[in-house]
């Protein structure tokens, strides 16, 4: 279930929680404080949402109805480096070392205050960005287009470009892998998530429409994968940005 969006660039997160007690006020905490909010109450609609949504981090309960919240920790971690940050009663050692083998950033143990979850928040989003930004430079421009992934700003002639989300997403990637050869699920997974991962075709190209905010300033068309003849089911695509 989604709330009303903020800003499209403004961070995504996705809370899996059953109780509605925890979910009622971090509903009415988290979106006051800049950040858009998803929630699920059950470890498969998490990892649903996690793939339709893409969120930036994730806060996850534990004792989910349907599946242990380490299984969700596992399922997202076959496709996705989202931070996850565990919210569980469960407070012994071996439970937060057994969340943290799974694949889980950090752990706060519930009752928590709001003050220190936002501080835990912010540090597991910095430390996401930090690795995004070991990965390829911070800011690539070619021609007048300017991406700034540290800030996630698009600009062209120095305009501002709004993207929705999922092509802000798709430029990013491309922005990262420039001149480099990717998997043809490899790009499906990490845009669209791994329920795209079984389609077998990837024509894509990006245009933002002018607005007022631009002031007329096109993103230029991006012819940014082109398919490549199947060999046994080990398609292969290059990445162009021109």
């Amino acid at each position: 279930m989604a709330h009303a969006e903020l800003e499209a660039t403004s961070p995504l997160v996705l809370l899996v929680d059953d109780e509605p007690q925890i979910r009622r006020f971090l509903r009415a905490t988290l979106p006051s404080r800049g950040f858009r909010l998803v929630e699920a109450a059950s470890g498969e609609e998490a990892l649903s949402e996690a793939a339709a949504r893409r969120p930036d981090l994730v806060l996850l309960d534990l004792g989910l109805p349907d599946m242990d919240g380490q299984k969700v920790i596992q399922g997202l971690r076959e496709w996705s480096r989202v931070p996850v940050l565990v919210l569980s009663v469960r407070g012994s050692e071996p439970d937060k070392v057994q969340a943290f083998n799974a694949g889980a950033d950090d752990y706060l143990t519930k009752p928590f205050g709001i003050d220190e979850l936002l501080a835990r928040m912010h540090v597991a989003l910095r430390h996401a960005r930090a690795q995004d930004s070991g990965r390829s430079e911070p800011t690539f421009e070619v021609g007048h287009l300017r991406v700034d992934l540290a800030a996630r700003r698009v600009l062209v002639k120095d305009a501002p470009v709004h993207l929705t989300r999922t092509e802000y997403q798709l430029l990013a990637m491309l922005v990262r892998h420039a001149g480099k050869v990717v998997t043809h699920p490899q790009l499906l997974a990490e845009v669209w998530g791994p329920d795209a991962a079984h389609q077998t075709r990837a024509d894509i190209a990006i245009k933002a429409q002018p607005n007022s905010s631009t002031g007329g300033a096109n993103l230029p068309t991006i012819p940014a994968v082109t398919h490549a003849p199947q060999n046994d089911n080990a398609a292969s695509l290059r990445v162009h940005l021109i």
